[in-house]
C-alpha cells in the first residue's frame, strides 16, 4: 500500500523477483511460500493519520475566532457517488452524511483559536486503495450562549456588525464549515508528512488556511503464524542482514561497503517498517545491529557503522551516545528491549558483558579519568527510569508484574554478569515510591469513603498484598515503608465486609426464590436436599475466603474481623431458615396435602444439611490458625467465649427451626392417617359382625404397634432422635384413642400389651429433653445410692438441715473414713467437694470445697457451708448433693476417691411441705447426721449418658456427659 519514497517505481513481478534471488530461493520454494501467504487471513488495511496543526484558519465567531475541530473518514467511490445523487442540493457536509458514525473520527475541540494544535493520532480502516479517498472536514463548533452574552459582545464588539447579523440569521446549533481536505489514497506515499490547503465549499473564502497531517499505511490483525514468535522489529533486522548480505555478494569491486543498496531493497524496507509501524528510531537501532554484526564477517566501511549511530543519537532526543552511555539506555529500558523470554535475556547479559569489558579497558580509564563505577550507574540506569502513573490499580499492577519479572528471569542476569543484586535494587525503590504514592492517594479519601470507592481500593489492597510478600526474596533485610500499608485501608475494612454479606445474602435470597423444594437426584446416591441447600454452601464460601484474602496483620484486629465474619454467616443461615419458611408456605398455599408434605420434609432436609455446614465452619475459616496468631493479645477464654459461642447460638436457633418443622410435619401427617383409619375402621363396624369386627382389630393393632417399634429403633441419626420418637409417641396416643373408639373398640387391657408397654416405654424415654434426662438420671444414682452397701472405697459422713425461716441449707461435713490411698507413700492429701445438681435448677450456686488434709485416710474436716436455695428448688425432680472425695495432687491433676449422691428430699426441712404454705413460721427442723458410702461409675453403662451425648448441638447436656466421662475415667469399676 501506497508509494514508495524514492523516485524509481517498481512492479510487484519486479519485487517478487529481487525476493527470490536475495533469500536464494528456488521458483517452487518461492511459489510455496507466496501461496502460503496468499491463503493465510488478509490483514486489515489501515490509514494512521495523525491531525497534527493548522493555521490561518477562518473567524467564525463574534469574537474573531472559531471553535475549531475535524471530522475524518475514508469514502469509496460508490459512497461518494451515492451521497451526491442523494443530495437534492449542496450540501457542505460529505463525511456527516456519507457513512454511519462509528465511521467517523473527531478530533477534540480547540477553543478560541486560529491556530489550533491536536496531535491526535486515528487509525483508519478500508478495503482498498483504489478508488477509496481521504476526508477531513474542519468545522467550527456553535455552542448555545445566553442573551446577555450576546448582547455584551455586541457592546465590545461592534466593528463585527456584519459577523453578529450573520450569527443571528443562522439556524441555532448548527455548526460552521471551515474547510476540508480530500485526498485519493492511491496517489499517497507510504508515508506522507506535509501541509495541506483547506478547500472551500463556495468561492466566497477561497483561502481558508492549511493543515499539517501525518499519514501513514499500516496493517492491522496480521496473521501471525508464518512468523510466530517474533516480532516486527526482528523480522526487519533479519530482512535487512539478508539484503545486504545480497547486495555486497553481488559487487564485482574489492572496496569496503559504503552502506549502498539497490532500490528494490530500499522500496521493500520502507514499505516493511510502514506498514508494521516501526518507528524511525527503531529502524535507525536495527540497521545500527544489522551492521555491527555484519561489520564482524563481511567488509563494511566503518563509516556506515559511524552514520547509523549519528543518526541513532539524532533520534534519541539529539543527545551525544558514546557506545558506554548507549549501553546504559538500553540497560535503563531493559524491561522493552529484552523481554523476560530464553531468547531475550542472553543478549541482556551480553551487552552487560561488553560494557564490563569496555570499562577495564586502558583507553577507556584514559579517557574517563574521573571516578566511574559501572557497578553504580547500572543501579542508577535501573532505578532513575522507574516510571509512575497516576491511575493507582494500574501502577500496582504494572509494579507487581515487573518485580515478578525482575526475580525471576532478570535478578540472575545481572547476578550472574555484573554481581548486582537487581531484584533488591528494583524492590526497594518501589517500596518507597508505592508507599508514598498509596499515602498520598488514600489520603484524598479521608473521610468520603462510599461503598464503590471501596470497591475500587480492594484489589489494590490485595495487589499490595501480594507485593508485600515478595519481601521474603530480599537479600538484604531492613524496615520497609510498606510495612504497615494495611493502616490506609481500615476505613475501607468495613465496606468490604458489608459488599460481602451483602451480595451473599441477595445471591441466597435468589436462590430461594427458584427453590422449588425438590428433592435433587442426582447420581446413583439420593439428595435429599434441595438445590438452595446447595446453593446456600457456595454463597458463604467468600465470605469463608475473605479472612484468608485480606490476611489482615494486626492480631487484634484479625480476631475482630473473624468475629465479624462469623457473625455474618450466622446472620445468613437464620435469615436462610426464615425465608425457606416463606417459601414453603407460598409453595403449599396451592398444592395438595401431600405435596405439601413433601415440601416440608425437604425444608427439614435443608435445615439439616445446613447443620452439617455450620459444624465444618471453624475449619473453613481456620479458627485454629487464628488461634496461634492471637494467643499473645486474646486470652484463651476470650476466644473461646466469642467464636464458639455465635456457632452455638446459630446452631441452637437452627435445632429449634427443626423441631418445629418436626412437628408440623408431625401434625400434617397425623391428621390425614387418623381420618384413614377412622374411615376403614368405620365401614368395616358397619359391615362385619361385631364377633369378627373385634377379631380384626386386634391383630391390627399389634402389628401398628410392632411397626411402630420397628421405625423407632430403626431411626438413622441420633441428633434428631428426641423429636421423632416425641411425634411417634403422639401417633402411638392417637392410634390407642382410635382403636379404642371411647370403649366401642378395643378394652384398654387388650391395647396395653407387653410390646405396648416396651413402646411407650422407649419413646417416652428418648422424647423426654436433655434437662429432663439429666434429673432422670440423677434420681437413678439417688436410688443406687439408697441400695448401696459395702464401703469398698470409704464413706463420708454429713450433718444437714434446711433452714425455712431464711431457706438455707445447711451442711456440715464431718469425717471421711477408710479412703483407698492414693500417694506412693501408701497416704492420700483428702479434700470433700459439695456440689448442687443439677445445674439448670441451680445455675448460681457455685461448688464449695473443704481444707485439704494432708497424708490421711481418715480425715477430720468438721466443716459446714450454706447454700441459699429455696424449697421448690431443693423439692425438684432429680435435686441432689453430689459429695465427691479427691486427693490432692500438685503437679497433675486431683485423683478421684469417690463420689455419693444425697437425695434433697431426704433432708429434714424439705420434704412434707410446699413453699408458700406458712412454712416460714414454723420451726426449723433439726440437722440429722447421714453416713454415705462412696461409689464408683461403672464405664459407658449407662443409657442415658449415650442418649445425652448423641445431642451434639445442645451446649449444656455435652458439658454435663463430659464430667461424667471423666468421672468414668478415673473409676476404678472398669479396672
Amino acid at each position: 500500500m501506497g508509494k514508495a519514497s524514492s523516485d524509481e517505481v517498481f512492479t510487484d513481478s519486479q519485487l517478487h523477483e529481487y525476493v527470490k534471488e536475495a533469500f536464494t530461493m528456488t521458483e517452487a520454494e518461492h511459489g510455496n511460500l507466496k501461496d502460503k501467504v496468499q491463503s493465510a487471513e488478509p490483514p486489515v488495511y489501515c490509514l494512521m493519520a495523525t491531525v497534527k496543526e493548522a493555521k490561518g484558519i477562518l473567524g467564525k465567531d463574534v469574537s474573531g475566532f472559531s471553535d475549531p475541530y475535524c471530522l475524518l473518514t475514508i469514502l469509496e467511490d460508490e459512497q461518494e457517488n451515492r451521497t451526491r445523487q442523494s443530495r437534492a442540493k449542496p450540501c457542505k457536509s460529505v463525511v456527516k452524511d456519507a457513512t454511519s458514525g462509528d465511521k467517523i473520527y473527531q478530533t477534540d475541540i480547540k477553543k478560541q483559536t486560529l491556530n489550533p494544535i491536536w496531535n491526535q493520532t486515528f487509525i483508519l480502516e478500508f478495503e482498498d486503495v483504489v478508488g477509496a479517498n481521504f476526508h477531513l472536514e474542519m468545522w467550527d463548533k456553535d455552542e448555545e450562549v445566553s442573551l446577555s452574552q450576546k448582547l455584551e459582545d455586541i457592546k465590545s464588539n461592534f466593528n463585527s456588525l456584519r459577523r453578529m447579523i450573520k450569527e443571528a440569521k443562522k439556524e441555532k446549533g448548527t455548526d460552521d464549515f471551515l474547510g476540508n481536505i480530500v485526498l485519493k489514497l492511491q496517489d499517497l506515499h507510504c508515508t506522507e508528512d506535509s501541509w495541506y490547503n483547506l478547500q472551500p465549499r463556495t468561492e466566497t473564502y477561497p483561502d481558508r488556511g492549511q493543515c499539517h497531517l501525518n499519514l501513514k499505511f499500516i496493517h492491522k490483525a496480521r496473521d501471525g503464524t508464518l512468523s510466530a514468535g517474533r516480532s516486527a522489529y526482528i523480522n526487519y533486522c533479519g530482512i535487512l542482514q539478508q539484503f545486504v548480505q545480497a547486495y555486497i555478494s553481488k559487487q564485482q569491486s574489492s572496496a569496503p561497503w559504503k552502506g549502498a543498496l539497490c532500490g528494490e531493497a530500499q522500496t521493500l524496507l520502507e514499505l516493511y517498517a510502514t506498514q508494521n509501524d516501526l518507528s524511525p528510531f527503531l529502524q535507525d537501532l536495527a540497521k545500527w545491529v544489522a551492521y555491527s554484526k555484519l561489520y564482524q564477517s563481511l567488509e563494511v566501511d566503518s563509516s556506515v557503522l559511524f552514520q547509523q549511530l549519528t543518526s541513532v543519537e539524532y533520534h534519541w532526543h539529539q543527545q551525544q551516545l558514546p557506545y558506554q552511555q548507549y549501553g546504559l539506555c538500553l540497560v535503563a529500558k531493559y524491561r522493552d528491549i529484552f523481554p523476560p523470554t530464553p531468547s531475550a535475556t542472553p543478549k541482556l547479559h551480553t551487552l552487560l558483558r561488553i560494557l564490563v569489558q569496555i570499562c577495564k579497558t586502558q583507553a577507556f580509564q584514559k579517557l574517563n579519568p574521573a571516578h566511574f563505577e559501572l557497578h553504580d550507574e547500572v543501579s542508577d540506569a535501573v532505578q532513575d527510569l522507574l516510571e509512575i502513573v497516576n491511575a493507582l490499580s494500574r501502577l500496582i499492577g504494572e509494579v507487581q508484574e515487573d518485580i515478578k519479572h525482575n526475580k525471576d528471569v532478570w535478578n540472575r542476569v545481572f547476578v550472574s554478569a555484573v554481581q548486582v543484586d537487581v531484584f533488591t535494587v528494583i524492590y526497594q525503590r518501589f517500596d518507597s515510591l508505592l508507599a508514598n504514592e498509596v499515602k498520598e492517594t488514600l489520603s484524598l479519601m479521608e473521610g468520603q469513603m462510599e461503598q464503590p470507592l471501596a470497591n475500587s481500593l480492594f484489589p489494590v489492597y490485595l495487589c499490595l498484598q501480594a507485593i508485600h510478600k515478595d519481601k521474603a526474596f530480599l537479600q538484604k533485610r531492613g524496615l520497609l515503608e510498606l510495612t504497615n500499608f494495611h493502616e490506609g485501608f481500615r476505613e475501607a475494612l468495613p465496606y468490604w465486609l458489608n459488599q460481602a454479606f451483602s451480595k451473599t445474602q441477595d445471591r441466597v435470597e435468589r436462590a430461594v426464590q427458584v427453590d422449588q423444594l425438590q428433592p435433587l437426584q442426582s447420581g446413583s446416591v439420593p439428595i435429599k436436599h434441595s438445590s438452595s441447600a446447595v446453593d446456600l454452601v457456595a454463597c458463604i464460601q467468600p465470605i469463608c475466603q475473605l479472612s484468608e484474602q485480606l490476611s489482615w496483620p494486626d492480631p487484634e484486629e484479625a480476631f475482630m474481623l473473624m468475629v465479624k465474619l462469623t457473625e455474618d454467616v450466622c446472620r445468613i443461615v437464620v435469615n436462610y431458615c426464615h425465608i425457606l419458611k416463606e417459601r414453603v408456605r407460598v409453595l403449599s398455599e396451592n398444592s395438595d396435602h401431600g405435596s405439601a408434605i413433601n415440601m416440608l420434609c425437604v425444608v427439614v432436609n435443608d435445615l439439616e444439611h445446613l447443620r452439617s455446614v455450620l459444624t465444618r465452619l471453624p475449619t473453613q475459616l481456620n479458627w485454629a490458625g487464628l488461634r496461634e496468631r492471637t494467643h499473645n493479645v486474646i486470652g484463651e477464654s476470650q476466644f473461646h467465649n466469642t467464636l464458639p459461642s455465635q456457632l452455638q447460638q446459630a446452631q441452637s436457633i437452627l435445632s429449634r427451626e427443626i423441631r418445629s418443622a418436626l412437628d408440623t410435619l408431625g401434625k400434617k401427617a397425623a391428621t390425614p392417617l387418623m381420618r384413614y383409619l377412622e374411615q376403614e375402621l368405620h365401614y368395616m363396624n358397619e359391615n362385619l359382625v361385631q364377633e369378627n369386627f373385634n377379631s380384626l382389630l386386634t391383630p391390627l393393632w399389634n402389628n401398628s404397634v410392632k411397626i411402630l417399634y420397628q421405625v423407632a429403633t430403626q431411626h438413622p441419626q441420633q441428633e434428631g432422635l428426641m423429636v421423632f420418637c416425641q411425634r411417634l409417641l403422639y401417633t402411638l396416643q392417637c392410634l390407642e384413642q382410635c382403636f379404642h373408639a371411647e370403649g366401642n373398640g378395643l378394652p384398654l387391657k387388650a391395647l396395653h400389651s407387653d410390646e405396648y408397654k416396651t413402646l411407650r416405654a422407649h419413646l417416652t424415654h428418648n422424647s423426654l429433653s436433655s434437662q429432663e434426662l439429666v434429673q432422670k438420671f440423677l434420681d437413678r444414682k439417688i436410688k443406687e445410692q439408697n441400695v448401696y452397701s459395702g464401703e469398698k472405697y470409704g464413706a463420708v459422713t454429713l450433718l444437714t438441715s434446711y433452714r425455712w425461716s431464711d431457706q438455707r441449707l445447711r451442711v456440715e461435713v464431718l469425717n471421711a473414713v477408710n479412703l483407698v490411698p492414693m500417694d506412693t507413700n501408701g497416704f492420700s492429701d483428702p479434700f470433700v467437694q459439695l456440689c448442687l445438681e443439677p445445674r439448670h435448677i441451680f445455675p448460681e450456686v457455685e461448688p464449695r470445697c473443704t481444707h485439704i488434709k494432708s497424708c490421711d485416710l481418715n480425715p477430720l474436716f468438721d466443716e459446714a457451708f450454706e447454700f441459699l436455695v429455696s424449697l421448690d428448688q431443693c423439692q425438684a425432680p432429680g435435686a441432689c448433693l453430689v459429695v465427691t472425695v479427691l486427693d490432692h495432687d500438685t503437679l497433675k491433676t486431683d485423683d478421684f476417691e469417690g463420689e455419693a449422691f444425697l437425695g434433697l428430699k431426704a433432708i429434714p426441712g424439705v420434704g412434707g411441705g410446699r413453699e408458700g404454705n406458712g412454712l416460714s413460721s414454723k420451726p426449723d427442723s433439726p440437722p440429722a447426721q447421714i453416713r454415705l458410702p462412696l461409689m464408683h461409675p461403672k464405664p459407658n453403662e449407662d443409657s442415658i449418658l449415650r442418649l445425652l451425648e448423641s445431642r451434639k448441638g445442645e451446649r449444656d447436656a455435652q458439658a454435663f456427659v463430659k464430667k461424667r466421662r471423666q468421672r468414668e475415667k478415673k473409676s476404678q469399676e472398669g479396672i
